[in-house]
């Protein structure tokens, strides 16, 4: 499989994890599962259970809540990745108040080169109300630019609804 990047693209429960494994089980094992959530509670950790447990044999995975452009650097070409999601990772660097608009640009610069075939998952938040706070209309403008940016790099885009793939790009 060459070098692509698929950037997978939906609501919360629209399928978008479900259909990125599909798509890269396609391919020979093994595959790296890079996942960037942090369960801070019982709610988190229950679906970061659900997520493992949909997942078979064949799959390596790697936690990246924070340095995700590092372990992506770090990962030997040629290898199926799925990196989910961009969301959570946004949300932790939010958090710890790093400079967000510096840590996108350097990430969308390493998956504009993707080393084998890549899939990155995100959600897409712009679809809902203006939120109420400034903490989540920040978040919503930044996961807005920051899936702008990878949609910008990426050789196919798909957006799920319903369970439902839709090619966009």
């Amino acid at each position: 499989m060459p070098d692509r990047l698929t950037f997978i693209i939906g609501g919360a429960r629209s399928g978008k994890s479900a259909h990125a494994e599909k798509l890269v089980t396609a391919l020979p094992a093994p595959w790296t599962y890079i996942a960037t959530a942090q369960a801070y509670d019982d709610e988190m950790r229950e679906r970061i259970a659900h997520h493992r447990a949909r997942r078979g044999e064949g799959w390596e995975t790697a936690d990246a809540p924070l340095d995700l452009v590092g372990l992506l650097a770090r990962l030997p070409d040629g290898r199926p990745v799925l990196l989910d999601c961009l969301t959570l990772w946004l949300t932790n660097h939010m958090l710890a108040e790093h400079d967000v608009e510096a840590e996108c640009a350097r990430l969308t610069a390493l998956l504009s080169k993707p080393r084998g075939p890549w899939f990155v998952v995100s959600n897409e938040v712009g679809l809902g109300i203006v939120p109420d706070n400034a903490l989540a209309r920040r978040f919503r403008d930044a996961a807005g630019r920051l899936n702008q940016q990878v949609a910008a790099v990426a050789d196919d885009v798909v957006l799920t609804v319903a369970g439902l793939p839709l090619r966009v790009k």
